[in-house]
């Protein structure tokens, strides 16, 4: 569908020769929002505070390198002939969401062990607070006008998207042409799966991993279906789309973990009304 292009401007300040751009502006409130409420539910289940603030310190930047080398190591063709700076800039956007969950895992690992805490313990009261970060940060994409979807089709726009504020119409009209806002579809489904973990956690109280597995399977059934609308997926082979794959694997472990640590009886609950010992 053509549309007429006004685009937002991607930099939120410039400071002299320094600017500031709206994606790293919301990909760091995002971050901040999920750390006070990630210390937020270590109080209320007992935990010092300092615990979850110092492992985020060590996994907000590792899953920010790791959420970028992801991606350059796929897109590599559009770095290897460009300077090479180009492979840290970060704030053009560039990133993948993959990438930040290996690098966060592993990091809750280690420091989990080091701690001597239990790691499922700590997945779980961060769990929220990731999927609430992709919500917020989805609309760094949306700044960038990056990671939407193909065009809309005129019926499409009569049914749906003229129903949506202007500024979001405008942002997804790309060179004349009406686009998907994949990015607003993420962000919805990852705002639905945040209330779902808040009430999985807090009302239904499940085995202790569950918060975190049920995150990791709620956002990738969602992730699977709204990648197959992009036009800059990142591909494995031919047209297999790294993150469907990703995806589909990501659901399958989670489940068989879930059905394994309650058939060993290897979890406690989520929350059993004491506080935890550390």
């Amino acid at each position: 569908m053509a549309c007429t292009t006004d685009p937002l401007d991607p930099v939120f300040l410039e400071l002299g020769a320094l600017n500031i751009y709206w994606y790293g502006l919301i990909i760091a409130t995002g971050a901040l929002l999920g750390l006070w409420l990630a210390t937020h539910e270590s109080e209320r289940l007992g935990l010092k505070k300092d615990y979850m603030v110092d492992l985020l310190v060590y996994a907000i930047p590792i899953a920010i390198l790791s959420a970028r080398i992801y991606y350059v190591i796929f897109e590599w063709d559009q770095y290897a002939g460009g300077p090479f700076w180009k492979v840290f800039a970060v704030w053009e956007g560039g990133i993948a969401i993959h990438g930040a969950l290996i690098g966060s895992v592993i990091t809750g690992i280690i420091y989990t062990r080091v701690r001597k805490l239990s790691f499922w313990m700590m997945a779980d009261i961060a769990a929220p607070s990731i999927i609430l970060g992709q919500a917020i940060g989805r609309w760094g994409n949306f700044m960038n006008q990056e990671a939407h979807g193909g065009p809309v089709s005129e019926a499409f726009y009569q049914n749906f998207m003229q129903y949506l504020p202007g500024f979001i119409t405008q942002q997804m009209c790309i060179d004349g042409t009406m686009y998907h806002p994949t990015f607003l579809y993420e962000s919805i489904w990852n705002i639905l799966g945040f209330v779902m973990l808040l009430l999985l956690a807090r009302k239904i109280n499940p085995r202790r991993g569950e918060v975190f597995l049920s995150y990791v399977i709620w956002y990738s059934f969602g992730r699977f279906f709204i990648e197959g609308m992009r036009t800059d997926s990142l591909y494995i082979v031919g047209q297999l789309r790294t993150a469907q794959v990703i995806s589909i694997v990501l659901i399958i472990v989670a489940v068989i973990l879930i059905w394994y640590r309650r058939r060993t009886k290897r979890a406690d609950r989520y929350y059993d009304g004491k506080k935890v010992k550390k």
